[in-house]
């Protein structure tokens, strides 16, 4: 999304122009706070300084927002699994994933929890597409995490025996209980605990 500014309409016709990517950004704050479903056009709009005409206009439906919100989420806060991913090795890659997470999730300045987990919450059937991107967006982080991991096994880094799907869905599942106590209000020394605890079950 361009930082440009966008055209748009006034309530009273006239054209105005407003900052397209702190818009995404406002929204992108919305939807992390309440979900998809629980993320009213009324909230959008509001947080977004802009009326109904100038969102469509500018970014599509609800759902285009969303997904253009997952995006600039994904690149943004989340981008800690990919700088993990690309750690040396597969015990650097564990704790730099856990490290990010408890670093976006314990941040005061964001909303708790994460956006993947927060936007699929009460999703009903309306929301179904967006509850299976979710999902798959979720999917893929762990297969991302199992490949680095049998390359590690390939490398001789982890033994042989070393089950790598179980091993990629434990930090996955460590990373989704993170994010639900940080929700809940759990402090940042608190999720680094678990996060430093979990590590001892890493395969050094």
């Amino acid at each position: 999304m361009s930082t440009e500014s966008t055209k748009s309409l006034s309530s009273l016709g006239r054209p105005r122009e407003f900052d397209a990517d702190l818009a995404l950004e406002k929204a992108l704050r919305v939807f992390w706070e309440k979900g998809y479903e629980g993320a009213s056009m009324a909230d959008l709009t509001a947080a977004m300084g802009i009326n109904r005409p100038s969102l469509y206009s500018a970014f599509g439906n609800k759902e285009s927002l969303f997904r253009k919100a997952m995006q600039r989420y994904t690149a943004g806060p989340a981008s800690y699994v990919t700088r993990a991913l690309e750690m040396p090795t597969a015990y650097q890659m564990a704790r730099a994933l856990l490290d990010g997470a408890v670093d976006v999730l314990s941040n005061p300045g964001n909303p708790g929890g994460c956006l993947s987990i927060q936007g699929a919450l009460v999703c009903g059937d309306e929301a179904k597409a967006i509850r299976e991107e979710l999902v798959t967006m979720r999917s893929s982080t762990q297969l991302a995490i199992r490949e680095r991991l049998e390359r590690a096994k390939r490398e001789g880094e982890l033994v042989e025996a070393t089950d790598v799907s179980t091993l990629a869905a434990y930090l996955a599942t460590v990373i989704h209980g993170l994010a639900v106590q940080s929700a809940g209000g759990s402090s940042a020394a608190e999720l680094r605990a678990v996060a430093d605890h979990a590590l001892l079950r890493f395969p050094a």
